[in-house]
Parts: structure tokens; C-alpha cells; sequence
């Protein structure tokens, strides 16, 4: 491995925000800034530019961020621009909104509320330069409460996303094992797994090759929140490989569609009825 030749490398990094708490985006700020400073120390990463991009908030919430970013610390090797939009076109529109600026060797697309441990980017680096044919890194999920979230999954069916955002408690262990399957609980649970190839990974955090995010034309616009990662992990997916490592590690505080309310709940409908429409219905 050529640490030498590494060493220019420059990662850009874009956060979609919508009134998204502060407190959660401060904490993932600091680690992404930590984290970097880590890849840095390791000679993997030379320069990281963070885009913020608010969709569309409220303008007091708009006013609080401001005087926020004014106090977080920026240098040439760690920046913060700040984009706000005069619309809110979703999710995927948001990150895509960067997409032709980018000049960067590697793109992170960061959700507000994702913690980063400090050698989750190393991690991430290395494994993208050192598999010139893996195209994006995934990595290991954690609840804030600890208990690990499996977000990369094997192709859906309409079976599984019924029981997932509809079906009580009881009736979902009656699936389990077709639940468990389509998590791909099989080969991400275990401690020390390792690398594993999957299908879908989560737009939670999603570290790629710029060339290959640009190649794809970034995100299905088409969907306005919800199977906007499935839809470009699958588009992504005919160009190399996407890796799961299980030493690369986040704290994700969100949560699902079905605890977000009736809205929410809508545009995980309409986006799914989009994702098979588009990539091929499976039922079962």
C-alpha cells in the first residue's frame, strides 16, 4: 500500500438538514471532524469539505444554525459551507444539489443525526483504496441505545416492507426468519464478520467514489424521501461492489417511517410503489 500517494486525497461530505435538531448535528459534526482528523493522522485523507444543505427550514431555525456553524472551528483541511435552498425538493434532490460542484476522490452522503467513531473514515479510506473494484463502504449501525440497526438489506419484497412498517409485534415473529433475511442478519451480526458484499446499503451514510456517484447521475430525484438509497445503492451496484465492514462503525438516532407520523408514512408508500415500479416487483 502507497501511503505516499494517498495522502492528496480530498473527501466531500454533504448533509441534507429540514429543521434538524442542533444538538444532533453538532454531535455529528464533531465526529466527522474527529474522524477526519484521524484519517489524516493515518496519511489516507488530505482535505474534507462538509456542504450543508438545508432544505427549505423555518427561518428561525435557519438563523440558530447560522450562529451555530459561526462557532465550530474551520481550517483548510476541515470546511463548512452552508447551502440554503429556497425549496424543498426531498432528500435525494438536497445531496444532488452538490453534485456537479464536486471535485473531490471521495464523497460522503451524511445524515444530521449519524455519530462517526474516530476510525470509522480511516476505516472506510482504506478500504475504498485498497479494492480499486468496491464502489461504496457501509458500515456497522448502532442505535443511540446501543442495540446494532441492520440497514443493509437484500432486495425487498412487498411481503417484508408490509410487515416491517404495518404488521404488530406478534404477527412480525411469525416472519421473522424472512425478515431476518431480507436485514441480511445472517452475515451482519456477528462480531469480527469481516467484509461482506451487499444489494442495498443505507442513505444514511454512504462513502463512494465521486467519479462513480457523478457516473450515476447521484440520486433518483424522482423520489422525494424513502428508496432513494435502495434506488442508487442498485444503480451503483452494476458498476462495483458494495461492502459491508463490520469494524466501521456509526450511532444513528433516527428512526423509522412508521414512528414519524401519517406524512411520512405516505411517502414511504409512494416511494416504494416508485422503487418496484422502476427495478422489478417482488411480492414474497
Amino acid at each position: 500500500m502507497n501511503l505516499s500517494s494517498k495522502a492528496q486525497n480530498h473527501l466531500s461530505v454533504s448533509v441534507v438538514l429540514h429543521n434538524s435538531p442542533l444538538a444532533l448535528l453538532n454531535s455529528a459534526m464533531q465526529s466527522l471532524r474527529r474522524s477526519a482528523q484521524a484519517a489524516f493522522q493515518a496519511n489516507c485523507l488530505a482535505r474534507v469539505t462538509v456542504y450543508l444543505i438545508d432544505n427549505l427550514s423555518q427561518e428561525f431555525y435557519r438563523a440558530e444554525l447560522i450562529q451555530e456553524i459561526a462557532g465550530w472551528p474551520q481550517s483548510e483541511f476541515f470546511d463548512i459551507q452552508y447551502l440554503p435552498l429556497a425549496s424543498n425538493r426531498g432528500f435525494g434532490a438536497g445531496h444532488n444539489e452538490v453534485l456537479q460542484w464536486l471535485a473531490s476522490d471521495f464523497h460522503l452522503v451524511l445524515n444530521p443525526d449519524v455519530e462517526l467513531q474516530d476510525d470509522t473514515l480511516r476505516r472506510g479510506l482504506t478500504l475504498l483504496l485498497d479494492n480499486q473494484d468496491v464502489v461504496l463502504a457501509s458500515p456497522k449501525v448502532f442505535s443511540g441505545g446501543g442495540e446494532q440497526e441492520f440497514l443493509c438489506k437484500r432486495y425487498p419484497s412487498v411481503l417484508v416492507l408490509l410487515l416491517r412498517g404495518f404488521a404488530p409485534r406478534l404477527l412480525r415473529r411469525l416472519f421473522r426468519q424472512q425478515l431476518a433475511a431480507y436485514e441480511m442478519r445472517d452475515l451482519c451480526q456477528d462480531e469480527g464478520q469481516g467484509q461482506v458484499d451487499v444489494a442495498i446499503a443505507s442513505g444514511c451514510f454512504m462513502l463512494v467514489r465521486t467519479p462513480d456517484l457523478r457516473a450515476t447521475s447521484g440520486f433518483n430525484e424522482d423520489f422525494f424521501l424513502y428508496f432513494e438509497d435502495f434506488d442508487l445503492s442498485l444503480r451503483l451496484g452494476k458498476v462495483g461492489r458494495l461492502v459491508f465492514d463490520s469494524d466501521m462503525r456509526i450511532i444513528h438516532h433516527g428512526g423509522y417511517a412508521a414512528n414519524k407520523g401519517p406524512r411520512h408514512l405516505w411517502y414511504f408508500i409512494a416511494s416504494g410503489i416508485k422503487f418496484f415500479k422502476r427495478h422489478g416487483w417482488r411480492w414474497i
